[in-house]
This record gives structure tokens, C-alpha cells and sequence, in this order.
């Protein structure tokens, strides 16, 4: 999804005066403003019979036509139905869960003042980046809308967002599991009045252990008839079915196949290279003028911690995404990743998944990922927004036997060779 240049905080702290002058604008635009012819075949958010000041939004961001995902899925949360979705990120889920949610909170204002710390929709993901992410798009959805969005994730100062919570009342909640339920538990928020929720990334819950505190915080919420619920997972397993199943009520289920997601926009190699050979082979691609932006991916904190120390002892302008690091340091690492100030971003597949920067020109996998599934969640960081880019796996003695999971998921075989002997140096 396209995300607008805030950064979480400052989308979640705009002044009274800021959102008074974004919702004038709103009443002074109209929608014949933003003329976006029909097509066959493809859905138009014009279609959809949005709110202006939704569809303001929605303009300035650049959508003009529904991804597959948002095509199928909201014509169903829109008529306020469940969703379990199967979608990889980067497919649009993200907007697609946040422009139901925007539509159902302007459609059915509240008729009496709302008290602090009840908000009416409740977003839960499994990374802090993530959480930022989905606040970050909400800000661009939400600008003229006068919606109120707060995140609440670990790693910050509770107090802060406990302030910021409290300073006036929430429309929308977005946190990770912990986080969330250390406010449910010092009664600093209250979910019993949650409209609308939503599970992103459930399989990546359970693989993380997040899944008892989700049920905590689902139990929190009024019962399943009385709200909405849309369900997302990259991967519908036996586990993640019996969930949705407890957590949603007659829901529609929609399927991106995966074959769609390994994006004809990204050039795939595999090098077949010793693991001595790796850091060299590394180093030359890093030092090519093409490789502007590069996400190097490895499997462990300490291998990418080795990684990161090794490349800035080689003078490469590169940053450390791992769950061992302190949020602050998170935060601002990738604030300079994409703004430019670092060139190169490691990171493990926990940190990686909530990175959505528009422009990366090269995914490096310095270790094939142990999941299949996270193989295109990480190829699909490059190549977005109609650009092409470059995914470049490293493929050694140690992990080459996890390319045959991965060839199966895509449904094709990769082509894998040697790398050219000039990329490894003596």
C-alpha cells in the first residue's frame, strides 16, 4: 500500500487547529475533482459509494483502482459482514481493513460524547513496525475525516501513550497483543464498546506465541454478533482456521493465491555460493551504483547483529532491525532508511514484516528464510508501486535444502547459478 510521509507520531498528534483545517478542505473538495475512468475488469473506489472526505484521502494517496484483495473483500466489510482473508502483505489488506473501518465510524456516529479510552475499533498486529505501518496508511486514509487513531505498542514510554490515550476521545486503536493488554489490565483502556476488530498477520500471532494473549483481548471485546470482525493471515492453517472460526460469525472467506504474489515486477536470482563466500559476494552487491536501496535479510539476531557490525567496518551507511533493539532506535533506523540517510537495512523476517518503504531497489537473502512464505513476504519489500527491483538470494551448504519448500509455494522452479567470478574477488 502507498503511505503518505508521517511518521506514527505526528499522525496521532496533529493539532485541533490541523484537523479543523483538513476538514474544511474536505467540505470544499469534490469528488469531481478526482476522475478516474472505468475499466473492465477492475473496481473503482468510485464505485464503492465512500464518504468525500474518505475519498479525499483516498485521492491524494494515488489509489484510482481496487487491488484483487480490496476488490473482493470490501464490498462485504462495507455491508458490515466478516472477512477471513488469506493475503500476503503488500496486496492492500491494510487498506482495505482501514477504509471499512473509516466508512463504518463516519456512517454511524456516536450520539453522545464518548469517554476517554473506549475507542470503537480495534486494530491487533504482531510487530511494533507493523503497528507504525497501519497507523502511518490511517493517517493518509483518516486526514480529512477528523478521526483520532492511537498506537499502542512496547518499547515507548507507557506514560506518553497513556497521555496521549487519555487526552481526548479514540476512534481507533492499533497495538500489539502485549502492549494493549498492559493497558486492559491497569483498566487505562476499556474494550467493551469495540465495533469493529481486526486480527492482522494471524499466522504470524501464532508463530510468535501471541495467540493467549489474543484470546484475552478478544474476550475483552463485545461478543461476536454484536461486532465486526475481519480476519487476515498470509496462510490459512489448520490452527489459523479454528481461530477464525471462534473469532468470526458467518464469515465471507477470499484467497489471493500466492503464484499472484511473487510479483513479475521483481527479478529473481539465486547464487549458489559457499557460506565463506557470502560476505564478499555481499559486498559487491552492495557496492553496485544500482543498489540504492537494499533490504538485507537473515534469519537470527545474531547473524544479522554480526552482519550489520561486519558492514559498518566496511564503511557501508547500513542499520540493524532486530527484536532485540530498544523501539526508540527502531523508529528512527528506519526513518533514516527511508529518507535515505542509510542505504542498507538488515533485518530479521519479525522486524521486516512491517517495512513498507517505497523504493527499495534490492532484497538480499543472506540466509534462505526457514518458512516458505516468508521468502515472498521479503522479495515483496522491492518492486511496488509499479517499479521493478531485484531479489538476490544467497543460496550455501547450510540452508540450500529449504529452496524446494519455496519453488513449491511459488509453483515454479527458481533458476539458480554461480555467481560471476568477478563478484568474489581473489
Amino acid at each position: 500500500m502507498a503511505t503518505q510521509n508521517h511518521s506514527f507520531v505526528e499522525s496521532q498528534n496533529r493539532s485541533p487547529n490541523r484537523q479543523r483545517r483538513d476538514r474544511r478542505t474536505a467540505k470544499t473538495w469534490d469528488i469531481a475533482q478526482f476522475q478516474v475512468p472505468p475499466a473492465p475488469g477492475k473496481t473503482r473506489f468510485h464505485d464503492l459509494r465512500l464518504p468525500p472526505p474518505l475519498m479525499r484521502g483516498i485521492a491524494e494517496l494515488g489509489f484510482r483502482y481496487a487491488s484483487p484483495i480490496q476488490a473482493q473483500s470490501l464490498p462485504h466489510t462495507l455491508a458490515g459482514n466478516d472477512v477471513v482473508g488469506r493475503a500476503q502483505t503488500g496486496t492492500g489488506k491494510t487498506a482495505a481493513f482501514l477504509i471499512t473501518i473509516i466508512n463504518d465510524l463516519l456512517a454511524n456516529p456516536l450520539t453522545a460524547e464518548p469517554y476517554a479510552g473506549e475507542p470503537r475499533a480495534l486494530v491487533i498486529a504482531p510487530t511494533r513496525e507493523l503497528v507504525m505501518q497501519i497507523a502511518d496508511d490511517a493517517a493518509g486514509l483518516a486526514k480529512y475525516t477528523g478521526l483520532k487513531t492511537q498506537t499502542l505498542i512496547g518499547g515507548m514510554d507507557y506514560d506518553k501513550q497513556k497521555s496521549a490515550l487519555h487526552r481526548a476521545a479514540v476512534d481507533m486503536v492499533i497495538a500489539t497483543p502485549g502492549r494493549l493488554l498492559d493497558f486492559a489490565s491497569n483498566k487505562d483502556i476499556y474494550l467493551d464498546r469495540i465495533e469493529l476488530l481486526v486480527i492482522d498477520e494471524a499466522d504470524r500471532m501464532l508463530d510468535m506465541g501471541f495467540i493467549p494473549q489474543v484470546r484475552r483481548i478478544v474476550r475483552m471485546t463485545p461478543r461476536r454478533d454484536k461486532r465486526q470482525t475481519l480476519l487476515f493471515s498470509a496462510t490459512l492453517t489448520a490452527d489459523v482456521e479454528r481461530l477464525a472460526a471462534q473469532w468470526t460469525q458467518d464469515a465471507t472467506r477470499i484467497e489471493i493465491e500466492p503464484e499472484s504474489l511473487a510479483a513479475t515486477s521483481v527479478e529473481q536470482k539465486i547464487y549458489i555460493v559457499a557460506s565463506r563466500q557470502k560476505f564478499r559476494l555481499l559486498q559487491t552487491i552492495l557496492a553496485a551504483e544500482e543498489a540504492e536501496s537494499v533490504i538485507v535479510f537473515a534469519n537470527r539476531r545474531d547473524q544479522v547483529r554480526h552482519l550489520h557490525e561486519r558492514l559498518c567496518a566496511q564503511n557501508f551507511a547500513a542499520g540493524l532491525l532486530s527484536g532485540e533493539i530498544a523501539q526508540h532506535r527502531r523508529v528512527r533506523t528506519l526513518e533514516d532508511f527511508k529518507s535515505g540517510k542509510l542505504r542498507v537495512l538488515v533485518a530479521t523476517d519479525v522486524a521486516g514484516r512491517g517495512i513498507h518503504v517505497e523504493g527499495i531497489s534490492h532484497v538480499v537473502n543472506y540466509t534462505l528464510p526457514e518458512e516458505p512464505e516468508d521468502y515472498v513476504h521479503r522479495i515483496g519489500r522491492t518492486g511496488r508501486a509499479g517499479k521493478t527491483g531485484v531479489s538476490i538470494s544467497f543460496a550455501c551448504e547450510d540452508d540450500a535444502f529449504r529452496l524446494e519448500p519455496i519453488e513449491k509455494l511459488l509453483g515454479n522452479k527458481l533458476n539458480c547459478e554461480q555467481p560471476p567470478p568477478e563478484m568474489l574477488g581473489d
